[in-house]
């Protein structure tokens, strides 16, 4: 199996239960809900569709909810004709009347009190950095700007402010109705867009503990890396969040485009250390909204994004609007193949890592054990899905099958390198998981009679006190 996992942007190519249902076939392990657009009914309808799907295919599909986050945009109501080199004004919605009549051509941003992160110096993005202007002053309740690129700026669009402090909660109005009602449908992960530091993390969590108490599982929080202050944070961040996001979309406007690979690359390793996984997204396969086939260039990057040894790469407007969003997930899904069996994929020496503790160290010896083995495969007990990560952490050339009694685990586990979970649901007498797995293992061609696995159990309440290293064991 492809140990790589893939993540889908559902939408209106991709919603119905059939298109679901063979996504899931060709190769996906997670669906992303994008909650810039769509109604909740609509949101609803298709985490149904996904769960049915799931049940019916025997696999996990986890279902990530992508928050919008704070994003600032053209609050005028008209379009605003800009040169290179002229003299505009800034301001926000707070002044609007004040300069709405100024013989200063005026650009207003939608929130309030936003012009007060802006010093000289400061660059303001319009439209993906097609516009481009730059500070010169303040003026009381706005800031003058020359304009660097020219071109049409239209209301609505988006505004990106890469060398600004913003001051604004990591959760807008309108993110705080759809994290309730994502919540609420107990969906997997909670994705944080525009994330700028650990507070934000920690803020968000204290939101979603608020909503659902203290006792029970929250959703991963998956921090979306896409701003300069982000990469000025990133470590605090990667220790702060559950998993990281590469969104190289706004990442490549708020940074220099000849440093977006590298910083893929550094998160990426970042990430690995601190056994957090770690998805690259945007644009990987683009030209497959509209032809069947990718370019070579996309064909590289979903094969550098492997050789780094992310847990997954991700598809946005390819599968939520293409022509072809099934034939895209399957071409990602040989790309990943054909690279996990080449050479380029190896890992020549164990990954280090951040962690140290008892467990960590085990699970280097389950490793170990394994490659001096050549076993087939690696098997455990994951209750949280922790387990299961540290052993990911190592990318072995073998399987992880890993048996859970956890629906969230075993969904989550989806977006986790190399792992393959089984389902236990309701399932407590965890000393018998080991047999229940070899034979759903052995159902499904995970496993042959004559193979050697390594098995271990993490930490089973109620059952054991210690870990346990069973150790090798032939399949008969």
């Amino acid at each position: 199996m492809k140990h790589t996992k893939i993540v889908t942007t559902i939408g209106p190519a991709s919603e119905s239960k059939e298109a679901l249902r063979s996504l899931a076939v060709a190769g996906m392990n997670v669906v992303r809900l994008n909650f810039s657009h769509g109604e909740h009914s609509w949101h609803r309808d298709v985490i149904n569709r996904v769960r049915e799907v799931s049940e019916e295919l025997g696999q996990p599909i986890g279902i990530l909810a992508d928050l919008q986050g704070p994003r600032i945009r053209i609050g005028n109501e008209d379009e605003i004709s800009v040169s290179e080199g002229q003299k505009i004004r800034v301001s926000d919605i707070s002044h609007k009347e004040e300069f709405s009549s100024s013989d200063m051509p005026t650009v207003f941003l939608d929130v309030a009190g936003i012009s007060d992160s802006l010093e000289a110096g400061h660059q303001i993005l319009i439209e993906d950095g097609t516009i481009r202007l730059s500070v010169t002053d303040r003026v009381d309740g706005s800031i003058s700007a020359v304009v660097e690129i020219a071109g049409l700026i239209k209301p609505r669009k988006g505004v990106n402010l890469p060398d600004s402090k913003l001051n604004l909660p990591i959760l807008s109005e309108k993110d705080h109705k759809d994290l309730s009602f994502v919540l609420k449908e107990g969906v997997d992960f909670v994705g944080l867009s525009f994330v700028g530091s650990a507070a934000d993390i920690e803020s968000a969590r204290e939101t979603m503990r608020a909503e659902l108490g203290a006792d029970v599982r929250l959703p991963d929080i998956v921090s979306k890396i896409e701003r300069k202050e982000a990469i000025r944070n990133i470590d605090e961040i990667i220790k702060a969040t559950d998993a990281v996001m590469v969104a190289r979309g706004d990442l490549g406007i708020e940074m220099p485009e000849s440093e977006v690979t590298l910083l893929q690359k550094d998160i990426i390793r970042r990430s690995l250390m601190a056994v957090k996984p770690v998805i690259v997204a945007t644009q990987m396969m683009k030209s497959m909204t509209e032809s069947p086939i990718p370019t070579r260039a996309e064909v590289s990057d979903v094969t550098n994004a492997v050789v780094d040894h992310a847990d997954a790469v991700m598809l946005s407007e390819e599968s939520a609007m293409g022509k072809y969003p099934v034939e895209t997930v399957s071409m990602m899904r040989e790309i990943i193949t054909k690279t996990e069996e080449s050479p380029f994929d190896d890992v020549y020496c164990a990954l280090d890592f951040n962690i140290r503790s008892e467990s960590a160290v085990i699970i280097r010896s389950v490793y170990e054990l394994a490659k001096s083995f050549k076993a087939k495969s690696i098997l455990l007990f994951s209750l949280s899905g922790h387990t299961a990560k540290i052993a990911s952490h190592f990318r072995p050339d073998t399987g992880i099958l890993v048996a859970t009694n956890n629906r969230r685990t075993y969904n989550q586990l989806a977006l986790v390198w190399g792992a393959k979970p089984y389902l236990f649901e309701g399932d407590n007498n965890h000393a018998t998981f080991v047999d229940k797995m070899v034979e759903k293992a052995k159902q499904d061609g995970s496993l042959s009679v004559g193979d050697q696995t390594v098995v271990f159990l993490g930490r089973v309440p109620g059952e054991y006190d210690n870990m346990r290293l069973v150790g090798i064991r032939e399949i008969r």
